[in-house]
């Protein structure tokens, strides 16, 4: 590469490194530092060694919170961020193609929706009032009303995420679909195929990466979300909706205990940032993602 290549390259790239390094690398290491203090409200940086992460060994509700982690991510996950979200690609994929963005993009508006304006409608439905969406469609059926959120809370917490989680999935899926050569599928059909052995046998696999990637993506960003657990649930009833994430923030942002950990709430989240770098290595050695990023060894003579 010669030297004028070479400075275009990092002209091209400085910007990006130095936001890098200010916005994520900075507070990264900042937050595992704190995680070896005891810092509260008073903001002092008094250095305690291992004593957030002994406080967390003992700490009774790590167990259910972890629990409840694994139930959100996975269940998340498998019903919507993928299956449902691969669901309503092949859907709005094998109808005319402007239907199907239409649909797609009614699909996509939760997601450009703000957080609490999206929360504030869920609460709505949920309502265990009588003007409840759902409870008024009740009391229509001659049942009664029903307080959704502590009966069902995981089912509240998996619906009201999956709705715009599914929203990624449909839109990468639909693209890798559209991209699979038509002549592929009009074999298939020719000899005697139906949609579903269509679907089985050429979709599905030539799709593999995209599903694995979005398997991935999704398994990472579950394990920070929080948001509308937060504005929905508040994490209860006591603590069963309780997420890793939303622990963190509940130590080191609420009154916990008649203080702000913000030390401990920094350990906590040191913690789910190994998790999540565990995760990824898991899957990049599960799913091989190194052979999708490996050169063609098909050879032109």
């Amino acid at each position: 590469m010669s030297k004028r290549a070479l400075l275009s390259l990092v002209v091209f790239l400085l910007p990006g490194l130095i936001f890098t390094f200010i916005f994520f690398i900075i507070p990264a290491v900042m937050t595992a530092i704190m995680g070896f203090t005891g810092m509260d409200y008073r903001f002092q940086w008094n250095f305690i060694g291992l004593g957030n992460y002994i406080r967390m060994a003992k700490d009774f509700l790590i167990g259910k919170i972890l629990l409840n982690t694994t139930v959100y991510v996975i269940g998340t996950l498998a019903v919507f961020n993928v299956t449902f979200g691969l669901i309503l690609a092949i859907l709005t994929s094998s109808i005319e193609e402007k239907a199907g963005i239409f649909f797609r993009g009614v699909w996509l508006l939760p997601r450009f929706t703000p957080p609490v304006v999206y929360a504030v409608i869920w609460l709505w439905i949920l309502s265990p009032t009588e003007n409840g969406l759902l409870n008024t469609l009740r009391l229509l059926l001659g049942l009664e009303t029903m307080d959704w959120i502590t009966r069902h809370p995981w089912g509240v917490i998996i619906v009201t995420n999956g709705f715009i989680g599914a929203s990624m999935g449909m839109v990468i899926f639909a693209a890798a679909i559209k991209s699979i050569p038509q002549d592929y599928r009009w074999a298939a059909r020719v000899d005697g195929a139906s949609w579903l052995q269509e679907i089985g046998h050429i979709i599905l696999p030539m799709i593999r990466w995209p599903l694995l990637f979005i398997t991935a993506y999704q398994t990472l960003s579950l394990l920070t979300s929080y948001e509308y657990i937060l504005l929905i649930t508040q994490g209860g009833p006591f603590y069963g909706t309780t997420v890793w994430s939303l622990y963190a923030y509940d130590v080191a942002f609420s009154s916990y205990a008649g203080t702000f950990a913000f030390g401990y709430g920094a350990a906590l989240a040191t913690v789910l940032v190994v998790i999540g770098i565990v995760a990824s290595m898991i899957y990049w050695r599960i799913f091989k993602f190194k052979e999708m990023m490996e050169e063609p060894k098909i050879e032109i003579t």
